[in-house]
């Protein structure tokens, strides 16, 4: 029982619930997700119904903010666990809560905020949300075993055509929730709505497949909208750009015709030369990290308490996460 890290790095102890809650000792394979359906941290009743860890979203800094309220391997209190049936809390499941919403009408707008600027919409998170979650789930797996697998089915809170008059799809006695028999023997990454005897649909869409491939550092296939421009592509993209400027050559000016400063050539020859300004300093920046990464592993390695083949990768993670691929020919 118990083993591996009990606490996951970085993350913020304040709210510890388990002095007062207790909870059971267990050895995870599962990971439960919830959405918290509010903005910040919740006070979950005084830790009556509390999960694992809560993931705050912090815009400014583009990251996700952990408070853990109890050990990885204890149990916690966000699940319903009714008499008879099969155990949940209990049932070797690890919690998290996810700042934010997974209803689909509060895609956008909720009130007067808006999603991705002022708080989560768990079907479409934003980049950095579903990498620092990855980076999580991706410890739980490295630390613990938790399998980086899971159900294929995640329902969207929200109108559900296939239920006439049924609203939100993944809410009750949806297609996605778990027999108890297939609950007591998955192992895995799951959702709110998978769980037998509960009723809640959170998080509903989470992109699934997308999250368990940045957990694994593999790439999901590109979809239409994110696939690599071909060089024609991108020379469309310049002579667009070069047209806009051009434009803006006053139409009295008596070099318009040979002034360089308005013709193409000089144009991308000015484009490329500050795009390999960036590529150095990127170069740069990439080497810098280099240099901490050692040193970071140095230090975790004589501290002891720190883990530092997990300093490392998680810095790894970061930098392949800011690492741009430039790619202009020359003129």
């Amino acid at each position: 029982m118990a083993t591996g890290p009990q606490r996951y790095p970085g993350a913020n102890t304040t709210y510890w619930h388990q002095t007062k809650w207790g909870g059971s000792p267990m050895e995870v394979n599962v990971c439960a997700l919830h959405s918290t359906e509010g903005i910040g941290l919740p006070g979950y009743d005084g830790g009556g119904n509390a999960p694992n860890l809560t993931a705050i979203a912090d815009f400014t800094a583009q990251r996700l903010k952990w408070f853990q309220h109890f050990d990885i391997d204890r149990s916690s209190r966000a699940l319903r666990n009714l008499s008879g049936g099969v155990e949940t809390n209990t049932l070797n499941v690890v919690q998290v809560e996810l700042d934010g919403t997974c209803d689909y009408s509060k895609r956008k707008n909720w009130g007067n905020r808006v999603a991705g600027r002022d708080y989560i919409y768990w079907g479409s998170p934003p980049a950095w949300a579903l990498r620092d979650l990855a980076a999580f789930l991706r410890w739980l797996h490295t630390n613990h075993g938790v399998p980086l697998t899971g159900p294929s089915m995640w329902l969207t809170y929200g109108p559900d055509t296939r239920r006439p008059g049924v609203t939100p799809a993944s809410y009750g006695a949806s297609p996605a929730r778990m027999t108890f028999a297939q609950w007591n023997a998955f192992k895995g990454i799951c959702g709110h709505q998978h769980v037998p005897e509960n009723d809640h649909g959170d998080p509903g869409s989470l992109p699934f497949a997308e999250l368990i491939a940045l957990a694994k550092g593999t790439t999901p296939p590109p979809t239409e909208d994110d696939m690599a421009l071909s060089a024609d592509d991108l020379e469309k993209v310049r002579k667009t750009v070069w047209e806009s400027d051009k434009a803006a050559a006053p139409d009295d000016a008596p070099d318009r015709a040979t002034n360089p400063t308005w013709q193409y050539q000089s144009f991308l020859k000015d484009t490329n030369a500050r795009v390999r300004g960036l590529e150095k300093r990127l170069a740069a920046l990439t080497a810098t990290n280099d240099k901490l990464v050692g040193a970071v592993a140095t230090l975790a390695a004589n501290i002891g308490d720190l883990d530092p083949a997990a300093i490392v990768a998680e810095l790894r993670a970061e930098l392949e996460n800011i690492t741009i691929h430039l790619d202009v020919p020359d003129a």
